[in-house]
């Protein structure tokens, strides 16, 4: 505001740029006569005709724009003089763009956040560095292809490198529904992967993208025990086979629980007597060779004495008195313990779920074991909601990753290639209660474990405030996507992100004069409304260290060879169409011979 007429400062801005437009103007003519007064002394130098350098003043200017360059250099071709004005013009021009572009770019860039030099450990170079110390696999070789140095994040934005996080880092992504994650993370993720792979979804989508490349590397193994992908089943997985140890027992009734209960951080005295019930029989069940049938016989009547004889046989006397005490206990406690571990494993009495982890002779069975050292890929489909599979395949991811970590051991400390887990919807159908603790103990075994959620609310909704929190810490990379509309989380990452001075000029009018002062003042690098208007198909990257930085992450429809891939994933996805049809037709008879069959018996 002038402190004279009290008009904005705007008013007589054109008499204030005046003096800086004659200026720009007398600048540009003279630039522009260098670089013809050079270039036509250089066409005509290098044709032949003499470096006869004419003067260089205001005549040679009126001279050459007047008569042509035939005044100027005579005797030269007209042709030979404007060539080498064109060529001087574009060495000098191609370095002026590139100052520019680099200009625009670092304009473009928010201030405040990370660039090349912070992520240098991420960047091509750094993290093929730290391949090479945490993979004994790759000593002596000069060339290493990207995807074995590390797991691909995205660009850094605006215009790269590309990031990779390395293979002892661990990863949670956080982003809203089709933001990103199948086609940004999760499909690159598996498609890339150089060792075993591990896939945990409520879709088909990633299974459809990836099957056909996966089957490349190894065996594809699809546990789909409710018909996402309306695969037949071709493998069974023994549900007790870690269940020889109380902590193996504790852990399947653990998953068993987490999958009905909301809240890991609230458990009342009925899910506690349930986990350890189910621990019990769970136990019994597997040092004597029991089935699954045979332990849901046991949930059913309570007053069986089968497995507290078997827990006895097997010199466990404290588990065996233990469920012998909650048998002998009140009726209205004890039915009341047992109908709640029921409602826990309510989903195995599903005949189709029950067969997937039955043992069967005809098919081969999955030996997690195995799995973690080879190049197979494990898909792990399960519907989310009610009477869901969510605690079988909970059960079976975490048994395969702790023997990840077994084999790690054997290897020396660390998988080489890394075992890959991607946790899609973790929330929803992989419940490993103690996931946040083992976190960062996977990371230091080469499992390199990246888990998917909507929000920070949904993983604390599943492992309580203060076991996402412990997630959230020990996850050395996050990413968080588009569409994160928790107010005060997203306030949180504001804050986190940090405060940058922002330059504030100020001018004032007096008799004297016109001064101009400057003032400064914090404001967020990214105010709370920007994260949350992230553009799909790009994300913040926090990793452990480092400022956060923007990325764009790169689709897998956008890579080479994606017309390959999109071929194989339409005609896998009309596969899935079909069988789902099949199913459908079959069901339909099955009902009508169910009802014939009924009608037509005798009164």
């Amino acid at each position: 505001m002038d402190r004279v007429t009290g008009r904005s400062p705007s008013t007589g801005g054109v008499h204030d740029l005046a003096p800086w437009a004659i200026a720009a103007l007398a600048g540009a003519s003279l630039a522009v006569f260098t670089v013809g007064w050079a270039g036509g002394t250089l066409g005509a130098g290098v044709s032949g005709h003499g470096w006869h350098t004419p003067p260089f003043a205001l005549s040679t200017a009126t001279r050459l724009t007047g008569e042509g360059p035939g005044a100027v250099w005579p005797g030269t071709p007209a042709a030979a003089v404007y060539g080498g004005m064109i060529a001087l013009l574009a060495v000098i021009a191609l370095p002026a763009a590139l100052v520019v572009r680099l200009l625009v770019e670092r304009a473009g860039r928010t201030k405040g956040l990370a660039g090349r030099r912070e992520l240098a450990g991420m960047c091509p170079k750094g993290i093929e560095a730290r391949a090479r110390e945490l993979r004994p696999s790759l000593e002596g070789r000069e060339r290493l292809h990207p995807d074995e140095t590390g797991n691909l994040l995205g660009d850094l934005d605006p215009k790269g490198p590309e990031l990779r996080s390395s293979h002892e880092d661990v990863e949670l992504d956080l982003m809203a529904p089709r933001a990103g994650k199948s086609t940004g993370i999760a499909v690159p993720r598996v498609l890339r992967a150089q060792g075993a792979v591990l896939l945990t979804s409520n879709k088909s989508d990633v299974y459809a993208v990836t099957r056909a490349e996966r089957a490349k590397a190894g065996r594809v193994w699809t546990f789909d025990p409710q018909g996402i992908a309306h695969t037949e089943r071709a493998m069974w997985w023994n549900l007790l086979g870690d269940c020889e140890t109380i902590e193996g027992a504790r852990r399947l009734a653990g998953h068993f629980v987490a999958s009905v209960n909301d809240d890991a951080a609230k458990k009342d005295f009925w899910i506690s007597a349930a986990q350890n019930t189910l621990t019990a029989l769970f136990l019994a069940a597997a040092r004597r060779g029991a089935s699954v049938a045979d332990l849901l016989g046991w949930l059913a009547d309570p007053a069986d004495r089968t497995p507290v004889d078997l827990l006895r046989d097997a010199g466990l006397m404290a588990m065996a008195e233990q469920l012998q005490g909650t048998v002998r206990g009140a009726v209205e406690t004890r039915d009341g313990i047992y109908e709640t571990a029921r409602q826990t494993v309510s989903c195995l009495l599903d005949p189709e779920i029950l067969a997937w982890v039955t043992p069967d002779p005809y098919l081969p069975e999955f030996r997690p074991d195995r799995h973690v050292v080879g190049t197979d890929t494990l898909y792990l489909l399960s519907k989310d909601g009610g009477g869901s599979a969510a605690g079988v395949i909970a059960g079976l991811a975490d048994a395969t990753m702790r023997a990840g970590v077994v084999a790690a051991e054997r290897m020396g400390g660390r998988l080489d290639p890394p075992l890959t887990a991607v946790l899609d919807e973790a929330a929803n159908v992989c419940r490993i209660s103690d996931l946040p603790d083992l976190y960062s103990h996977f990371g230091s075994r080469g499992i390199n474990v990246v888990t998917l959620l909507q929000s920070y609310r949904q993983g604390a909704r599943v492992w309580g405030e203060v076991g996402m929190d412990a997630l959230w810490s020990a996850a050395t990379v996050k990413l968080l996507g588009a569409g994160l509309d928790d107010a005060d989380f997203v306030q949180k990452i504001s804050t986190l992100v940090g405060q940058h001075d922002v330059k504030t000029p100020s001018l004032s009018r007096s008799k004297e004069g016109t001064s101009r002062s400057y003032s400064y003042r914090q404001e967020s690098i990214l105010p709370p409304d920007r994260i949350r208007a992230l553009p799909k198909g790009t994300a913040l990257l926090l990793a452990t260290g480092v400022r956060p930085a923007l990325i764009r992450l790169r689709p897998w429809y956008k890579e080479p060879g994606a017309d390959t891939i999109s071929a194989q994933a339409k005609a896998e996805s009309e596969a899935i169409t079909a069988r789902a049809a099949a199913r459908a037709v079959g069901g339909v008879r099955l009902e009508k011979r169910s009802r014939w069959e009924r009608d037509a018996a005798p009164a």
